[in-house]
């Protein structure tokens, strides 16, 4: 039997710039049959999503997964809210997180993992201020101009 690696599936590159990230949750997720043939075939979008805690559940919402080729009448709504599955412990931090401290729960990425199940990576982020962005464009930009002053040095 082979073994596999991790498959990603969708990146949200834009959430690290437009956030700090503060904590990071691996969850699960409820999908029908025809969603993960489409995830497997790489037809998935967490570029607008978003998730939130309701009567203990955590959902996420804006998540896009394209309707499957083959799936006919058993194709689900592209956008419809998928429910994401954690702990009870976890869910309840998360809940006081964003409720007390005003932070908001955003998909990083969304991956297939070795066993073959296909997973979500939870982040706990706080929003970044205009001059907040512009900082860290700065430090990344400087960071650059020192590896390449080293790469030259060598």
């Amino acid at each position: 039997m082979k073994k596999r690696e991790t498959q990603l599936v969708a990146n949200n590159k834009k959430a690290r710039h437009d956030y700090f990230i503060e904590d990071t949750y691996e969850c699960g997720i409820v999908l029908t049959g025809t969603e993960i043939k489409s995830i497997r075939a790489g037809k998935a979008s967490i570029k607008e999503s978003y998730a939130k805690v309701e009567n203990g559940e955590v959902i996420v919402y804006g998540m896009n997964i394209s309707p499957y080729e083959q799936g006919n009448r058993f194709n689900q709504d592209p956008l419809r809210p998928r429910k994401l599955l954690l702990h009870k412990k976890e869910i309840r931090r998360l809940i006081g997180v964003t409720t007390r401290e005003g932070l908001t729960l955003v998909p990083l990425r969304l991956y297939i993992n070795t066993k073959g199940l296909c997973k979500m990576e939870l982040a706990v982020a706080r929003g970044k201020k205009n001059y907040d962005k512009r900082d860290s464009i700065a430090k990344a930009d400087a960071n650059r101009r020192i590896e390449r002053a080293m790469k030259d040095r060598w």
